[in-house]
């Protein structure tokens, strides 16, 4: 995406990750708007920050967000919340596309590593990124380590894929909240980030100043592919319940059209 090719949306813009990502988003010349539930949010952020009201939950509430956007970068989540992980993890995705309708749009969406090990509240996570996958949109997927876990001299990125199993610690990779930021937005702009799915951790060294170089290694998820490159195929579409299968194939048929 250039970067004076529209507005960079922001969902779940007062997070700790969204909250970066804004900063991050303006560092690099964008016009960025946040996406706020509730408007006295709104002076949570500089003044040259777009800010609408809208939720993510209800899709008839996006109209607003997602006018003359050129990129979005999801950071919301239900953070360990069963009971909100379909509504939030997966309906802000869902409904977010809905809203874009047949507009074009850049896309980085925050996942989470372990999207594949089908516990907790993973699989909804793992829906939201198919509806990216299926979407039709550029798009790239971070599914970063335990925040802001790394030691002071650990901000080397490292990027992979292929699952693994999980310890459910920060054994499993760490990575700074602002680092995450930089990637998803750095994202928006790199050919070598397009349409790829990677864990984001940090390991001992200097940050790279060149995001491309560690982009670029990276296997692409294979055209039409519902799971990204490497990924367990633990997750069979025709075992999926009949309104999800309905929904997925809803965003292909807008991709298609």
């Amino acid at each position: 995406m250039s970067k004076d090719s529209g507005v960079l949306l922001v969902v779940g813009a007062t997070g700790s990750i969204g909250q970066r990502v804004v900063t991050a988003g303006l560092a690099h010349g964008y016009t960025v708007r946040a996406l706020l539930r509730d408007a006295s949010r709104a002076q949570d952020f500089p003044a040259n920050v777009q800010t609408v009201v809208g939720d993510m939950t209800r899709p008839e509430t996006l109209a607003a967000a997602v006018d003359g956007v050129g990129a979005i970068v999801f950071t919301h989540g239900s953070y360990g919340n069963p009971a909100a992980a379909e509504a939030v993890d997966y309906g802000a995705v869902r409904n977010v596309l809905a809203a874009l309708g047949n507009r074009t749009a850049r896309i980085a969406l925050m996942s989470t590593i372990g999207a594949t090990d089908r516990r907790g509240s993973h699989d909804w996570k793992r829906r939201g990124e198919r509806l990216v996958r299926a979407s039709g949109f550029p798009y790239t997927i971070v599914r970063p380590a335990w925040f802001d876990h790394n030691r002071p001299d650990q901000l080397k990125l490292l990027m992979l894929q292929g699952d693994k199993d999980l310890a459910g610690n920060p054994s499993d990779g760490v990575i700074a909240r602002r680092q995450i930021a930089e990637v998803l937005v750095r994202s928006l702009s790199s050919e070598a980030a397009l349409r790829k799915t990677f864990e984001l951790h940090a390991e001992t060294g200097p940050e790279e100043e060149d995001f491309d170089m560690v982009f670029a290694p990276l296997a692409a998820d294979p055209a039409d592919a519902l799971d990204g490159a490497k990924d367990k195929a633990n997750m069979p579409l025709a075992d999926e319940p009949a309104q999800i299968r309905a929904e997925l194939e809803a965003v292909r048929g807008r991709a298609a059209g």
